[in-house]
């Protein structure tokens, strides 16, 4: 391994932890206000706001954007934490779970919700950069 794909795997490997640490942390701090019994409000909420995230720091931090990042901060933040943060693996691990314990319509109602959620988070984030992008120009 060259010493330029090590350092980035390390920035990856350093965001990621933070994102899967900032995640575990949000899921707590959600789990007492699930007004649904079993629906994954942790899961939903950090792959939403991940989504927002990245759409927005991908227009914001673009070599055309308006705080250009290095390739090396890109890949801390897009690939390491926003891909800490979001989790499409225990997404849909909570899916089957439901499914397979006779919960078709929450297991249904998670997907309904999510992917759509998830859609319009980076778009929204997207936009919003480049709105402020324009806005700085």
């Amino acid at each position: 391994m060259s010493d330029v794909s090590l350092l980035a795997a390390l920035r990856v490997g350093l965001g990621s932890a933070l994102g899967a640490a900032a995640r575990w942390l949000l899921a707590l701090a959600l789990s007492p206000a699930a007004s649904v019994p079993g629906f994954p409000w942790g899961t939903l909420t950090a792959n939403a706001t991940g989504a927002a995230l990245i759409g927005a720091y991908a227009a914001l931090a673009a070599p055309g954007g308006r705080f250009p990042a290095s390739p090396g901060q890109r890949q801390f933040v897009m690939a390491g934490f926003c891909g800490g943060f979001t989790t499409f693996s225990l997404f849909n691990t909570e899916v089957l779970a439901a499914a397979q314990a006779g919960r078709l319509a929450l297991a249904a109602g998670i997907v309904a919700v999510s992917v759509p959620l998830w859609l319009a988070g980076v778009w929204l984030g997207h936009a919003l950069g480049r709105r402020i992008v324009t806005r700085g120009s």
